[in-house]
């Protein structure tokens, strides 16, 4: 009895250690096969038109990305081959710090269905910069959301009342102001101011419906774009970065702008500043504003020209896109040079050169001075409740004062 008994405690552990042995042998091989489907993965949705991540193929779990992840790593596989999967795991890491859900993410839906996320998107900017201060692209995106997000609550409340206040307002208001102008000073008078004082008064809901999905898909397109490679540096620095890069997402441009930001001085920063910010503008959203100046017909115009009528981004020592540019047009009246000024901005923000001029030489500065020579007062601005701070650039409440402007605010005098 006692021999049978050894036997069995002997059989018993010597099967346990050949069970030991066989998944010792088969985790590789599974680990394999974990990572192997994650391989060489197409972006479907780089540009954040759909639900989702980038790849519709890929999964948007944080944890079976992250298994993923380390398996391909552990592999010893080449970055560029699960560059994808990187991408699409800090996405996910970023969404769930952000406490948004990549699925019911769609800007088809419109913005009834998106506005908690609008808001929750410029939060996480500012929790980005308040989690580390070397964040300056995320505090300024964070601050400039203040009145973007503003920005869409005013359109969706338009949308809805279409007259007052309203686009129909401020194209009425331009007209009349054009109205009251020397022909020969009105004829010279840009594209943009024309079409709203013809266009503005004719746009609809839907008009301004299909509007909020191009901007709720550039909202989303930023977001997609540059919140990985923060994450990705805020957990595990430049090899994190330079991981994502090889499957060539992310040019050297860019990549420089980390370098800079790694490398901790106070110039670094200001040009890693700059480059994200000419990424976002430049790179990532350049075309979707293309697309939308030039979309339904001249109303892409009207709506894009609306909003730069209205532009205050909400950092303190920017300028408003009207203070930056200010409108003045000259011509020959009665044999005499003329000029009339306006309040109106002299560019379309949807337009590449105009809008890349404001920011670099009103937006970036006026943030780069509030955090790198007046750090002991950034605090004031970048650690506050967002929604009662974006309240206060509700263009609504100024839509009154801007159509008076439209039509008190010209002056005509001597050229």
């Amino acid at each position: 009895m006692t021999r049978r008994r050894r036997y069995g405690v002997g059989a018993h552990i010597a099967a346990l250690v050949v069970a030991v042995a066989m998944v010792i042998a088969v985790a590789p091989a599974a680990a394999a096969r974990l990572h192997v489907s994650y391989l060489d993965v197409v972006e479907d949705n780089p540009h954040g038109e759909l639900a989702g991540g980038f790849a519709s193929g890929l999964p948007t779990d944080v944890r079976e990305l992250g298994d993923a992840l380390r398996a391909a790593r552990a592999a010893d596989e080449d970055p560029a081959r699960y560059s994808a999967l990187a991408r699409q795991y800090w996405l996910a890491v970023g969404a769930a710090n952000a406490n948004i859900d990549l699925h019911d993410w769609e800007p088809a839906r419109g913005l009834a269905a998106n506005l908690d996320t609008v808001d929750k998107v410029y939060v996480n900017y500012l929790r980005l910069y308040n989690s580390r201060d070397d964040f300056w692209w995320a505090g300024m995106a964070g601050l400039a959301g203040m009145s973007f997000a503003a920005g869409f609550w005013d359109l969706d409340e338009i949308g809805g009342l279409l007259t007052l206040p309203g686009v129909n307002d401020l194209g009425t208001a331009a007209g009349g102001a054009l109205a009251g102008l020397p022909w020969e000073l009105a004829r010279e008078m840009p594209g943009d101011v024309h079409l709203l004082a013809t266009r503005g008064p004719t746009v609809r809901h839907a008009d301004v419906d299909w509007y909020l999905r191009r901007l709720l898909v550039m909202q989303r397109n930023i977001f997609m774009d540059m919140v990985p490679m923060h994450e990705a540096y805020a957990a595990e620095g430049m090899p994190a970065i330079e991981e994502m890069a090889a499957g060539d997402a992310y040019d050297d441009y860019v990549i420089r702008a980390w370098r800079l930001l790694d490398e901790g001085a106070r110039d670094g920063r200001s040009e890693a500043l700059l480059r994200m910010a000419s990424r976002e503008q430049n790179q990532v959203i350049a075309d979707q504003w293309d697309a939308t100046a030039a979309g339904r017909g001249d109303l892409g115009r009207v709506l894009t020209y609306v909003t730069t009528v209205g532009g205050a981004p909400d950092v303190p020592g920017a300028s408003t896109l009207g203070e930056f540019a200010p409108l003045a047009v000259g011509a020959d009246v009665g044999g005499r040079p003329v000029v009339v000024r306006t309040p109106l901005p002299a560019f379309n923000w949807a337009d590449r050169e105009p809008r890349w001029e404001y920011i670099e030489q009103d937006l970036v500065p006026a943030f780069r001075s509030l955090v790198r020579d007046r750090p002991q007062e950034a605090p004031r601005f970048l650690n506050v409740e967002f929604r009662s701070r974006a309240e206060q650039n509700r263009l609504v409440a100024r839509l009154p004062d801007l159509a008076r402007q439209m039509t008190s605010g010209w002056t005509v005098e001597p050229g």
